[in-house]
């Protein structure tokens, strides 16, 4: 399923802020051994950046965030219907 191009400035904005900030509270809390230095986070957030730009269509999103799967230990946004969910929630 494509997002519709008017749709997709909005969900890429939301899709950042997210995860920035559970990048960021990731950060924060030391619990990833892959974000220990400033650099790594600046680097994480550049990756992140990137990939939600290139999301097209649902199955775009729901590939990356299963790239991200540790940013979401209660969660389940691992299927299209989880995906299009976690869009609904963040466009309250």
């Amino acid at each position: 399923m494509n997002i519709n191009s008017e749709n997709k400035q909005r969900i890429h904005d939301m899709l950042i802020t997210d995860l920035q900030r559970r990048i960021f509270k990731q950060y924060n809390e030391r619990t990833s051994e892959f974000l220990q230095t400033d650099e790594d986070y600046d680097v994480t957030q550049t990756l992140l950046v990137d990939r939600v730009l290139h999301c097209d269509s649902l199955n775009d999103v729901n590939d990356m965030l299963v790239s991200y799967e540790d940013l979401f230990p209660n969660e389940q946004v691992f299927t299209l219907e989880g995906t299009m969910n976690y869009i609904f929630k963040l466009l309250r």
